[in-house]
């Protein structure tokens, strides 16, 4: 079921164009929240309602298509409307449903107030063709209707054509059955025939394969088998009716080593793109660094030049305490003079510590800075690393099983490596029982 839907004014517009007589039939089924039972007094009522607040398009029009030549009760209709009205966050919004039956075919449309009344406020209606858009997929899915082509979910694209981020997102988020499940639902929905399913499940992470009894399977990257009947909600013999027999499709086993062949050139991009992030890291760092020291440097100047400043002052202020001339003299015959020379110089070691108290505290906190700066770009580096781990993992993987099951031994080989492996055997146990001798002293 298509649901389309869009904010808009002209409330009378719209009661006309959906009570038009050039329609076959016209219902209308439901007017809920409205003083008035009837379509053009609803919107009146809207519209008066708006006028207290400054939305100028009041309404919310959708309209809810079903597939050609599908029969939609009445009831699903009201399920769909229900479900549109949830994600949109128009619950218990006054609303209008009318039924119109044109050429043989059945739609219907419901229309909502956006005015909040206790609020004095329009309900803000954020990404809404998105959310009608899963809203609509899923009653595709759930009514087993052939979906349109750019209803189909993208969501799990061809990882072939991932960034690093998405692979590596792809990775952590893990296997979730039900996106497994919707996925493959899709391409089947979407998919008439075995070329147009072997694509679909391509761009969804998929190969198509051929099981041992000749059943049509989906294996994605990690090697993972799934019995398409089962996963995509369909009868085998649906499936077998539509896509005919499976034998020109690539075994299993195959079809692993192709899907790890394919992956090479994606692999080869991301290492190349993880490189350049370390080697950006690395260069972001250099230049964090250099800043930092010459900041720091201006901030030891700033600070080792006020210091100096305040020697110099506090030198001459202690140096002003003694007196000249005459009342000099005195000061030295009564033991003044010494007093003073004694304070100064206890008040001149107290500022030369003071002064490196100082120049330490302001060292210690730029080497704490440079320390965190190193740390977070240690943290960094160790990240970037372990995904380069990673990938050198993922391209391992992928290439033994590009190189497909190892060959099965015949007879002879088989005796020859059990032969083999009982000979290491003995011997190893023949070793561990020798004494040991000791060396002469």
């Amino acid at each position: 079921m298509i649901l389309i839907g869009n904010q808009r004014g002209g409330g009378r517009d719209l009661a006309a164009h959906l009570l038009s007589p050039d329609n076959d039939h016209v219902t209308v089924h439901e007017v809920r929240g409205f003083a008035s039972d009837d379509v053009h007094g609803a919107f009146q009522e809207a519209y008066a309602m708006s006028k207290g607040t400054r939305c100028k398009q009041f309404l919310f029009s959708l309209s809810f298509n079903p597939p050609p030549r599908e029969n939609v009760s009445t009831e699903t209709f009201e399920d769909a409307i229900a479900r549109a009205e949830a994600k949109l966050g128009l619950t218990d919004q006054p609303r209008v449903i009318v039924f119109h039956e044109k050429e043989g075919r059945r739609h219907a449309h419901a229309v909502w107030s956006r005015i909040d009344i206790e609020e004095m406020k329009a309900v803000q209606l954020s990404h809404s063709h998105r959310k009608l858009q899963d809203v609509s997929r899923e009653l595709y899915l759930e009514h087993g209707w052939r979906m349109p082509d750019g209803l189909a979910d993208k969501s799990r694209s061809d990882p072939r054509n991932f960034t690093l981020d998405e692979w590596q997102q792809a990775k952590r988020q893990g296997k979730d059955p039900r996106a497994i499940k919707t996925a493959l639902q899709d391409a089947w929905s979407i998919s008439d025939n075995k070329a147009a399913l072997v694509h679909a499940l391509k761009e969804r992470g998929f190969t198509l394969a051929r099981g041992d009894r000749r059943g049509y399977l989906a294996v994605d990257l990690a090697g993972e088998v799934y019995a398409l009947p089962k996963w995509a909600g369909v009868k085998t013999k649906d499936v077998r009716a539509r896509l005919g027999e499976a034998d020109t499709l690539p075994s299993l086993d195959d079809a692993k080593a192709q899907i790890a062949k394919d992956m090479q050139p994606a692999l080869t991009r991301w290492e190349r793109e993880l490189q350049e992030r370390i080697d950006a890291q690395h260069a972001r760092y250099e230049t964090h660094k250099r800043g930092l020291i010459e900041r720091q440097a201006e901030e030891r100047q700033t600070l080792f030049d006020g210091i100096e400043e305040r020697r110099i002052r506090e030198t001459q202020a202690r140096q002003e305490r003694y007196r000249t001339g005459l009342a000099g003299l005195w000061d030295k015959l009564r033991g003044e003079h010494r007093r003073l020379r004694e304070e100064n110089e206890k008040d001149a070691y107290d500022s030369l510590l003071r002064d490196r108290r100082e120049k330490d505290e302001l060292i210690f906190s730029q080497l704490e800075a440079r320390h965190t700066l190193a740390d977070r770009h240690k943290h960094d580096v160790e990240r970037l690393h372990e995904q380069q781990k990673g990938l050198a993992d993922d391209r391992a993987r992928f290439e033994r099983t590009a190189q497909g099951p190892p060959e099965p031994l015949d007879d002879a080989a088989r005796k020859r490596a059990f032969m083999e492996s009982r000979k290491t055997s003995a011997d190893a146990l023949e070793r561990s029982n020798s004494p040991t001798i000791e060396p002469e002293r």
